[in-house]
Formats: structure tokens, C-alpha cells, sequence
């Protein structure tokens, strides 16, 4: 059987592990060599959460064999950014792989993670950025937050926004997730007393600059309590809200 590390010094506490038999499970702490890649499995200990994996750029092999020591160890599993080729054959070794098509994250929940304090809310300027803003909202979800999404009211129908506006008062962190000039955020921070997290995409015509602009617009934002992370980045944008709602 494989054990967490928190179930690992359990039993050796409560003496139903010896020392010799904890050593064992715990020769992979603080994280396992794989050549190619140093698994981090001291991170669920030092940050709350498991190493998640950044699928992008990787081999099929290489995700299959990081993703099997991660569940080894009884942890939940999220990988970002992962090709939908890539997740069929993976689903053949993994039976209870998950996979959100939208933002192409695969994920599998084998432990129930400690809920976050309050509401997390997700919020798109348009139907474009829902990509985006759905690794955010799995992330979020994965890391134990009630999350509620609140998609397609940007500023070209403010109207949009504030019929929601009880809904979005209610959450205890909000993520904001817009393209073309990124003004949403700002709107947001302005009429809510909650921490703002913005995060740019790079969905705009040619002046958009990739996610650039609606970047610079957000880090110049006039309503104070608004963080910002880089463009697409819809896990580090949930991130640091799950940090906040654990507080």
C-alpha cells in the first residue's frame, strides 16, 4: 500500500509502522529522480497541494511516467495544457483520467483536498476567454474551492455584469479573465470590496499584442486590491486565489 507523507508519520507515532518500514516510503522525500525529471513529492507538505504537471512540451512518455509516481503516492493529479492525443492514450493506462476539452487539462481526484474558507468566483469578458478561465476554475476546484463561474459580461454590456452583482459580492476571491483591452478587472475592483485576480488573455485583434495589451491595462489598473499574473496563466491566477481562500 502507499501512503501520504502525513500518513506515513501517523503510523509511525502510533507504532503501526516501523522505522525501517517508514524509511522505505519516505526514501522518495523530498523528491524522486526520474533523470529527466525531479519529482517534487515534498510539495503537498511545504505548499498544501501537489506537484502539478505542465503538460505542454513534454513527451507522452515523460508525462506517463511522472503522472504514475504522483498517484503512487496517493495524491491527486492535474496536468495543464495537455493535447487531447496525448490524454486518449493516457486514458488507457489510467482508467479515471478526466479531461476538460476547453482548456485540455487532464486530472484525476483520488484524496479530498482541504476546502478553502469561502467562494472563489470566475468571471470572462467574453465567450473567447472561457478557455482560460476553465483551467482556473478546475484548478480552482482541484485545490478545494467552491467555485462559481460567471462567464460573458464584459464591458460592451456593463448591464451584463451587474445583473450578477449579488452573485460576485457573495465570493471571497475573484478572478477576472479578459482579452482585447483587459478593462474588466478595473470594473470589477470598482465595485466590490474583494481581492481582484486578473489574469490577460490573448484572445484581441492585431493591437491586442497576443495578451500583451490587456496586460499592460491590468497592471495599470486605478482601483486598488487588483493582482495580476501573466497571459493565458488561468492555474496561476486560481493559484494564488486558493492561497487566499485557505487563509
Amino acid at each position: 500500500m502507499k501512503y501520504r507523507l502525513e500518513e506515513i508519520l501517523k503510523k509511525v507515532h502510533s507504532g503501526k509502522l516501523s522505522p525501517q518500514e517508514a524509511l522505505q516510503y519516505l526514501k522518495d522525500y523530498p523528491y524522486q529522480n526520474l533523470d529527466f525529471a525531479k519529482i517534487d513529492h515534498h510539495r503537498e507538505l511545504r505548499r498544501g497541494y501537489p506537484e502539478i504537471i505542465y503538460g505542454q512540451g513534454k513527451t507522452e512518455q515523460q508525462i506517463i511516467k511522472i503522472s504514475q509516481e504522483i498517484l503512487n503516492k496517493r495524491c491527486n493529479l492535474l496536468i495543464t495544457k495537455l493535447e487531447s492525443s496525448i490524454y486518449e492514450k493516457m486514458k488507457q493506462k489510467f482508467p479515471d483520467l478526466e479531461y476538460n476539452d476547453s482548456c485540455k487539462a487532464a486530472y484525476i481526484k483520488q484524496q479530498k483536498p482541504l476546502e478553502g474558507k469561502g467562494k472563489i468566483a470566475v468571471i470572462t469578458a467574453g465567450t473567447s476567454d472561457i478557455p482560460v478561465a476553465e483551467e482556473a476554475a478546475l484548478t480552482s476546484q482541484m485545490l478545494g474551492n467552491e467555485t462559481e463561474k460567471i462567464y460573458d459580461v464584459g464591458v460592451a454590456g456593463l448591464h451584463r455584469l451587474m445583473g450578477e452583482h449579488e452573485k460576485i459580492k457573495q465570493a471571497r476571491v475573484i478572478i477576472v479573465v479578459a482579452g482585447m483591452e483587459g478593462a474588466l478587472p478595473s470594473v470589477v475592483a470598482g465595485i466590490t470590496d474583494i481581492p481582484v485576480i486578473a489574469v490577460p488573455t490573448s484572445v484581441g485583434y492585431g493591437a491586442n499584442f497576443n495578451g500583451l495589451a490587456p496586460l499592460l491595462t491590468m497592471l495599470n489598473s486605478c482601483p486598488g486590491g487588483v493582482g495580476v499574473v501573466n497571459i493565458d496563466n488561468g492555474f496561476g491566477g486560481a493559484f494564488l486565489a486558493s492561497l487566499i481562500n485557505h487563509l
